[in-house]
């Protein structure tokens, strides 16, 4: 099968990148590079059934260009900085709702039918019903970025009603493992290196979140795509049967690296505008289908944070 993955030189793109590659199929890698890293490709670059465009979602003649003769969409490029949409509002629509429009145009133009597409948790707001379902009522949206991939979801399924898309669409949970470059596993670690005396926390360090090692989340969205369905979207959330306080995943790492720092808090229940205090996802959709995690949020933020270790020029790169 021939594969185009947008965001294919990100953290989740070129892990899906691999595991297409490991499984036998033809694979483009379609990055702008602003976030990627062509280091994440050096294993799939070694591939005679992998290629690289190095272009723009928002360029939408490349993305016919290299649409030709795919039979399965992999949209995961998006602008993922949550916490700064109000200060760039322009970004989340253009990097994630018109870059979606013109993906599923290249798809329109070719008669690529098959996509699967990275949502969030996030576009359920703050949630009424916890753990939240895939058919919850939507609340005031909170953050530019859940707003805009609503939007997305939109599009996509009013593309499956009119052309006769089957598409995934997939509501994650904050993703952790190897290759991760933004988050707060990152954002702490960093921190702890330039001062592991003190670390400023966000918020009041009580936000309760739900995390998903990378691997689990592919293993997820494989599983879903070889499950037959009629043309129509779908939309299934992705993460743990639990979650964790800020304050508890602190913890986690400071004991992991041995380090007592003095926590100050900015203050709030919230660590930005758009954040959610509570995120939680019901996931028994994609667990009907065979599928369950492997790693606790434990264990794939102590996994996070020895491939951090291990790679500090990842840490270095971001400015």
């Amino acid at each position: 099968m021939k594969c185009l993955v947008t965001g294919g030189a990100g953290f989740i793109g070129s892990h899906v990148v691999d595991r297409l590659l490991a499984r036998g199929d033809e694979v483009i890698a379609y990055d702008n590079l602003s976030t990627g890293q062509r280091g994440f490709l050096e294993t799939a670059s070694k591939s005679d059934r992998f290629r690289l465009v190095e272009a723009d979602t928002l360029d939408a003649d490349a993305l016919v260009k290299a649409m030709a003769g795919v039979e399965l969409v992999f949209h995961l490029a998006a602008n993922a900085d949550v916490r700064f949409g109000t200060e760039h509002p322009r970004r989340d629509l253009e990097q994630n709702t018109i870059a979606t429009f013109n993906v599923l145009e290249a798809m329109r133009e070719h008669g690529v039918k098959r996509l699967a597409f990275a949502s969030t948790g996030s576009i359920y707001g703050d949630a009424v019903v916890i753990p939240t379902p895939e058919d919850a009522p939507f609340p005031v949206q909170t953050s530019l970025y859940g707003a805009s991939k609503l939007a997305c979801e939109g599009m996509i399924q009013a593309y499956s009603e009119g052309f006769g898309l089957n598409a995934c669409i997939f509501r994650f949970v904050s993703i952790l493992g190897e290759r991760y470059s933004h988050g707060h596993v990152f954002d702490f670690y960093r921190s702890l290196l330039a001062n592991p005396n003190q670390l400023t926390v966000l918020g009041d360090g009580k936000q309760r979140k739900s995390y998903l090692y990378v691997h689990d989340c592919i293993d997820a969205m494989l599983v879903a795509l070889k499950t037959p369905a009629e043309p129509r979207a779908r939309v299934l959330n992705l993460g743990t049967p639990e979650y964790c306080e800020v304050n508890q995943s602190i913890g986690w790492i400071t004991g992991h690296l041995g380090l007592t720092p003095e926590l100050r808090y900015t203050g709030g229940d919230r660590g930005w505008i758009g954040d959610s205090p509570f995120i939680f996802l019901q996931t028994a959709r994609i667990r009907s289908l065979g599928w369950a995690p492997k790693l606790t949020i434990r264990e794939g933020i102590i996994q996070t944070l020895e491939y951090l270790r291990h790679n500090h020029w990842l840490l270095e790169n971001r400015a």
